[in-house]
């Protein structure tokens, strides 16, 4: 799909600032779109929607379909008349982090007050509740349930429940039993569709199109794999029998074992992917524009033996994609996609991008390693691409520009230097604000899409790094706040984007 010359913003919800503790769906997001606006700029890249597991990652939700109920705002909740102002206990929250263990809890807790009222005096949300529960019914049902036993087994992954239940036996018995956790799921889910439409809403009337991310893999801890294990390469254990990851790579001399179950393709192709068909279909209903991330595994995944430790002795094994895409293509029509098609890339996940016009992404931080040729430089862009001066997996363009040996990649001090003053020739800069170079490059690039993390626009070092890849700790908690975004900023954006065609209104 050939998208019009446009430009945004690459920023998380949970990096929104705010009293909670967390980003949410409220007032703040209302006027980081507001910014948007203003700043000439009419795309908003997010992250995964979907509720977190393990390692409070994006990228590891408990469900392909239901949303983060972290993200709901109190606010928005006490205004709806399901939370009182005693509800709400004063709790000062980091600003600039975001602290998951003590968050999780807090919310945990405001949203049971808010099941506990509606359950008392349903608020004239009975009916609206009960539409949604309908409207969400493919997957809603199975997920309610998954959280509720979940609970009832001291939240342990599922493989770990008693056998009946993992195995999806006994579950008449469960839903009685477990009737009133499983309508509290039910309506926590309930209530972050309702606030996320209405932001879509804002969004929309403001000209501001949202690119969503899914991702090719879900989580083996999801009530995706509980509720489908047929789907899934799995032992009769229900153990994956290999796993996902990439092999060694730019960030891991030991590639990245990410441990996602893999498709059973085979099982997917005779059921006509229904399960991937419903999943894009109802991400198409939340966001505009869908990023496909990890798309070279479409043509072939490394499959890593289940057991493994690292993500060294996986092999490539083919995925269906060509006939995946075609299927989405003809169920829902032309598809709004973006290829993430970073990494090792060859021929065949350029052929199978380009038979469905898919653009793909070019990263300005990649650009520099080696000649004139780069794909990355902008002198070598096609028009259907979308070009990013870095992504949530990378430094900030100030962190990358100073260099820190051995942090995320093979590069030496000798490579980094290197590739400095390369930069700094191509940019035809000193340096000074090596942020906005990056910023300038790719608005000026041929790109159709020009997508600039938020941490590169207020011109953050490696402090704002959102995601060290192959690592555990300190990941996505980085938050801007309440006074960080400036006119000046505002006026920067803009002036660019007026200048190189890629002004508001165009999308």
């Amino acid at each position: 799909m050939i998208f019009p010359r446009a430009s945004g913003i690459l920023l998380h919800l949970t990096s929104l600032p705010g009293q909670f503790g967390i980003g949410d769906l409220g007032a703040e997001a209302r006027k980081f779109v507001d910014f948007l606006v203003a700043s000439g700029q009419s795309l908003w890249q997010i992250l995964p929607l979907g509720p977190t597991g393990y390692g409070d990652s994006p990228y590891q939700s408990l469900s392909a379909f239901a949303g983060n109920t972290l993200l709901i705002s109190p606010a928005q909740l006490l205004a709806d008349g399901l939370l009182a102002a005693e509800d709400i206990p004063p709790i000062g929250f980091p600003q600039a982090r975001v602290d998951f263990g003590r968050v999780i809890a807090f919310k945990r807790m405001i949203l049971e007050r808010a099941f506990a009222r509606f359950r008392e005096k349903p608020f004239g949300f009975r009916e609206e509740f009960e539409r949604f529960c309908e409207w969400a019914a493919s997957w809603l049902d199975d997920y309610a349930l998954f959280r509720a036993l979940k609970e009832a087994h001291g939240e342990a992954p599922w493989n770990l429940w008693d056998k009946a239940f993992a195995r999806r036996q006994e579950l008449a018995q469960a839903r009685a039993q477990l009737r009133e956790r499983i309508e509290a799921h039910k309506f926590h889910q309930f209530l972050f569709f309702k606030q996320w439409l209405e932001l879509k809403s804002y969004c929309s009337e403001r000209g501001v199109k949202i690119i969503g991310d899914v991702p090719l893999f879900v989580a083996y801890d999801s009530a995706d794999v509980w509720a489908n294990p047929h789907l899934f390469k799995l032992n009769e254990n229900g153990a994956p029998k290999v796993v996902a990851g990439v092999p060694p790579d730019y960030f891991s001399a030991t590639g990245q074992l990410w441990g996602n179950p893999i498709y059973d393709w085979d099982r997917l192709k005779s059921e006509g992917f229904h399960w991937w068909i419903e999943r894009v279909r109802w991400t198409l209903q939340l966001v505009d524009i869908v990023r496909l991330d990890h798309f070279r595994g479409f043509v072939a995944c490394w499959e890593v033996p289940g057991e493994d430790k690292t993500a060294e002795r996986g092999r490539w094994v083919e995925a269906p994609g060509n006939e995946l895409l075609s299927a989405l293509t003809e169920e829902l029509g032309q598809l709004p996609f973006i290829a993430e098609d970073l990494g090792f890339i060859t021929t065949d996940v350029i052929a199978l991008r380009d038979h469905f016009g898919f653009p793909g992404m070019r990263i300005l931080q990649y650009a520099f390693g080696g000649d004139s040729r780069d794909q990355n430089l902008p002198h070598n862009y096609p028009r259907n691409a979308v070009v990013y001066t870095g992504t949530h997996d990378n430094d900030t363009v100030i962190g990358w520009f100073n260099g820190r040996v051995g942090v995320d990649s093979t590069r030496d001090a000798e490579q980094i230097e290197r590739e400095r003053r390369f930069c700094m020739k191509y940019l035809n800069t000193d340096g000074r604000e090596i942020n906005w170079d990056f910023i300038r490059a790719a608005f000026a690039s041929v790109a159709d899409l020009a997508i600039v993390p938020l941490q590169d626009v207020l011109g953050l070092g490696s402090e704002a790094r959102m995601n060290l890849p192959a690592s555990a700790e300190g990941n996505w908690s980085w938050r801007y706040t309440p006074d960080s975004l400036t006119e000046e900023h505002s006026r920067r954006l803009r002036e660019l984007s007026e200048l190189y065609g890629r002004s508001v209104g165009t999308v």
